[in-house]
Parts: structure tokens; sequence; C-alpha cells
């Protein structure tokens, strides 16, 4: 039984094609901007960035509050945020108690869709998080690509959403999206001819959009109302193989290696999954730093 999705949203599409679908959250006292400008500020610094909303495509959008800082301190950006030209993003806001319940029944979701498409298997719903996004009228996300799939609900305000296909290496080559995936660079290039792979989603309060792992995407807002959005993002079995396969190809890529792209044969990228895991398991043993 869903409580926050739509009954109609199915788990076997999830990660195939992005999809909108309905969310039942809508006044849920957590998403309320007394409870937000209440639970923000206290959240540990390193989990808030905010910065300046209007950013462009080909920006670094994960290091947006560095290279777009806002003169405010939070409270005043989150209190002004209809006319500050203003950008907070929140990672794992489920740490206040406010958040918790919500959290566990879009997790409870998430792995009851997930169970639709794998069965009863062990370990479905990987690394779950939640991400909150408020960003005044007119803001723009630059273009970027996640490592992992997620489930965006909008709660105020408009926005439209420009997807894109997963592995199409004319918007996203198979080294830049490696290096990403690695954390090594979160630069990505832009050129507006990249647009016409793109798939556009408008949506509204009430509205939700499935994002699949490491689709490229950008998000600009409605200029009607601050935008208030949260994700949860998490990974499954295969979408969590093929990102260890692309943390792997980028590794060899750097020792003179050309290794096939991922994305395109499920046993080779879980191999590789095995490899990157195994070489993972040695550096550990060996007390030796992490790649990533």
């Amino acid at each position: 039984m869903l409580r926050c999705f739509d009954p109609s949203v199915d788990g076997r599409e999830l990660d195939r094609e992005p999809f909108k679908f309905r969310h039942q959250l809508m006044g849920h006292p957590a998403l309320e901007l007394d409870n937000l400008a209440k639970a923000i500020p206290s959240l540990p610094a390193e989990y808030v960035k905010y910065s300046k909303g209007l950013m462009r495509n080909g920006e670094d959008f994960e290091n947006c509050n560095i290279l777009h800082p806002s003169q405010m301190s939070l409270a005043e950006t989150i209190e002004c945020m209809r006319t500050s030209d203003s950008y907070v993003m929140v990672r794992s806001p489920q740490i206040h108690e406010s958040f918790q319940p919500v959290f566990r029944d879009l997790s409870g979701d998430v792995e009851h869709l997930l169970r639709q498409m794998f069965g009863q298997r062990e370990r479905l719903l990987i690394k779950p998080q939640l991400y909150l996004f408020i960003a005044s009228p007119g803001s723009h996300t630059p273009f970027h690509i996640d490592r992992n799939s997620t489930m965006l609900l909008q709660f105020r305000g408009s926005k439209q959403v420009v997807l894109f296909p997963r592995w199409e290496p004319q918007v996203v080559t198979d080294e830049a999206r490696e290096a990403y995936a690695a954390y090594d660079n979160t630069k990505l290039p832009w050129s507006d001819a990249r647009d016409a792979f793109g798939q556009r989603f408008d949506f509204a309060p009430g509205e939700g959009l499935h994002i699949p792992f490491i689709a490229g995407h950008y998000v600009q807002n409605g200029h009607d109302d601050v935008s208030i959005s949260m994700s949860i993002i998490f990974n499954t079995p295969e979408s969590q193989a093929q990102l260890e396969a692309l943390q792997f190809n980028h590794k060899v890529r750097g020792l003179g290696w050309r290794p096939a792209p991922v994305g395109h044969s499920a046993g080779r990228d879980q191999f590789k999954s095995f490899l990157w895991r195994a070489r993972r398991k040695v550096r550990h043993t060996l007390n030796l730093p992490p790649d990533n």
C-alpha cells in the first residue's frame, strides 16, 4: 500500500524512462515554511548549501555555494526567498525529527515499488536519502547528473525539468560521465545543441517526476512563486552496479585503457562492479585511503 505516491505508479518503470506521477503529501507539516524556517538553520552547516539562484548551464552545480555565495545569512535567505534570488539545498533533512515520519513513509513506498521490479530480494533499497530544495522565483539549476535514482516531489511553485537520455554520448561523453560518477570532475560541458535530445516536463504542486539513474537534467523554476520541492534519492542493485562500473572505468581509463562503456551489458557492468568492490576491500584491508 503506497502512502506517499499515487497508486498508479508502476515500479517496473523505475530507471527505464522518466515519468510524471502524483503524490499524496500536500499539506505535510514538515514542508510548511514555518517548519522549514526552524528546522533548516538547526541542521549541521555541512548539510545545507545556499547560494545565488540565477545560475547557467555549464556551471558546476555541486560547487554553486562556493562559486555564487550569498551575502545573507541562511535565516535571512529563507525569510527573503521570494525576492532574494536565492537557492537552498538541504542534504538529509531527515536527521531533523520533523522529517523522520515522511522519510520512513517515502522509503517504504520506494521499497514497495522496487519489489514490483526485483521481487522479494534482500537489500533492494540502497542508501535512501532526502534532499530538500527551496528556490526563488525564476531560479535555474544547471545541467548535471545524479549518482542515484530520484523521485522528485513538488510542494510549492512550478518548475520545468529538462531530462536527457541516460547513455547518450552526444549529451554527456562516456569519459565525463565516469569522472562525474567518481567525484573527479563535476563541471559538465554544455552547449545549446544538447537541448535537441531533451524531454521537457512541466509540473506543479502535488506532482512528481521520476529521474532515472545518471540521467542528465536541468531545472527552470517558474516566476510565479517560491519553489519548494523534495526528492528521495536511492540506488537499486542494478544502478549500484552501474555506478561502481562507471567508477571502475574512470580508474582504468586513467591507466591508459579504453574500457567498454557502461549501460550496454548488464553482465559486463556486474563484473566491473565486482572488481571495483574487490579493489575497495583490498584497500580497506591495507588501510589505504578510499578513491572517493
